[in-house]
């Protein structure tokens, strides 16, 4: 336990937030390592000279930033910081042989020379001003039909003039969800979330609330709860190949959802980056409540995520405000790459860029059950990664930090914990962020062998 000792000498506001901030400025300068363990509530109370209350309002605060975990009987610790403000495991510092699954990126395509061709194209161009100029926030209206068509390839059918056109769907979902919703006001999502959605809610000061689920991801009725409860501006969710169970609800449970976010007036954002992955797979949402449903996408895992290109496929009543979220943050998406993606969708390259991604992806899930296939895992013949559940003794951040100390990375259920239930003890595993399938032999191997052995504990004696 780290003997740490918050200055609060320049700290303003509340005693719980200044210690809240105090924390966040120590682990940002390094002072706190990750996998610290923090004091106990009334040991950091009597050194403060502040109440017990104090201190756990203080620890709630910091665990709804990300920034520390807790977990009855063991303590509270320090999580590991990826990004803007996501938390899961990274190497510190990283090795030329590290290889990090605790990422869900997609591999290099090769098809992505068509992109190098049409780069090479328009620096033959004796004009690229138009490119260069600003343009209508939310698209023109060629490049709103381009996508409008591209989502039509995915079941949804929808007007080129409710189609938003973003920086990625990270983008996507941040216009969306700036839209919808104020700083306190409850954003529900699943009880296990892309870590995100949760960096966009800290960023907004929005209360994000965990619904409960199972195999197929979100339940009803414990969605129904959450919007009694709660009255929730926004539910956000993926229902296809959900980030990080790999469930996809059918669509009889797309169509009991929809109806409970319709009865309580609740709008839905469905995060549909996965969908190109499953062959005949349930309709969207939004084909079931286009009304109340914000349709998000991109071309970031079926293509190449630095075209930063994405899609907000919104209700008519809720276009503009998604535009004004846009105006606020990028104001447009940027017109060069954003004409060398529509490009590739209109003459059908990006498709067939998608189909590779999909084709490595069975490849690499293929390989993932021949060398993990005895254990507990949640995942499709096409996903992108897999959820894998730790059998006993193993505890999420023991795994994840004895793999790490391997030379593997894996990102721990507490990266995509929301709430306060408790969390599994497992970890995701990202297949598609090996450099290839050698190199994801070689790690999952590593892995599999964890899974036979016990974990390397230290304790100390006091």
């Amino acid at each position: 336990m780290t003997s740490w000792t918050p200055n609060l000498e320049s700290q303003r506001g509340p005693r719980y937030i200044a210690i809240a901030r105090a924390l966040a400025d120590d682990i940002v300068a390094g002072r706190l390592k990750s996998g610290e363990r923090l004091p106990t509530h009334r040991d950091l109370a009597w050194k403060l000279g502040v109440t017990v209350g104090t201190v756990t309002r203080a620890y709630a605060e910091a665990e709804r930033r990300g920034l520390i975990a807790g977990e009855v009987g063991r303590g509270t610790y320090v999580r590991e910081r990826i990004g803007d403000g996501v938390l899961i495991p990274s190497p510190d510092p990283p090795t030329r042989d590290f290889i990090d699954l605790a990422r869900n990126f997609p591999p290099d395509n090769p098809a992505a020379r068509d992109i190098q061709d049409a780069l090479t194209e328009f620096a033959k161009r004796n004009d690229l001003s138009p490119l260069l100029r600003y343009t209508t926030p939310g698209g023109d209206e060629a490049h709103r039909a381009v996508g409008a068509a591209w989502l039509a390839g995915f079941g949804l059918r929808v007007d080129p003039a409710q189609v938003v056109l973003t920086s990625g769907a990270q983008h996507a979902m941040l216009v969306a969800i700036s839209g919808l919703a104020r700083p306190g006001d409850v954003v529900l999502t699943e009880q296990l979330a892309f870590y995100g959605m949760k960096s966009i809610a800290s960023m907004l000061s929005l209360r994000l609330q965990g619904v409960a689920m199972d195999h197929e991801g979100l339940l009803p009725d414990a969605l129904e709860a959450a919007c009694r409860s709660n009255s929730p501006k926004a539910l956000y969710c993926v229902p296809t190949l959900q980030n990080p169970t790999t469930a996809i609800m059918s669509a009889e449970r797309r169509a009991a959802i929809a109806e409970i976010c319709r009865r309580h007036g609740v709008t839905i954002v469905e995060d549909d980056v996965y969908g190109f992955l499953v062959e005949d797979g349930p309709p969207p949402i939004a084909t079931i409540a286009p009304d109340i449903t914000v349709f998000v996408t991109s071309l970031s895992k079926c293509v190449a995520p630095g075209l930063r290109m994405g899609f907000a496929a919104a209700p008519r009543a809720t276009v503009e405000r998604l535009i004004s979220g846009l105006r606020a943050t990028t104001w447009m998406s940027t017109p060069l790459t954003t004409e060398i993606a529509m490009r590739h969708m209109a003459d059908g390259s990006a498709r067939r860029m998608a189909e590779w991604q999909r084709q490595e992806a069975i490849a690499r899930q293929a390989i993932a059950r021949r060398i993990l296939g005895h254990a507990d895992m949640a995942t499709h013949p096409a996903a992108f990664h897999l959820w894998l559940k730790l059998p006993e003794p193993w505890r999420r951040e023991e795994y994840a930090a004895q793999a790490r100390r391997r030379g593997v990375g894996v990102a721990p259920a507490d990266a995509f914990a929301v709430g306060r239930a408790p969390v599994p003890h497992a970890v995701r595993i990202g297949l598609s962020a090996a450099r290839d399938r050698a190199q994801l032999e070689r790690a999952l191997g590593v892995l599999a062998e964890m899974l036979t052995g016990m974990p390397e504990r230290d304790y100390a004696m006091v």
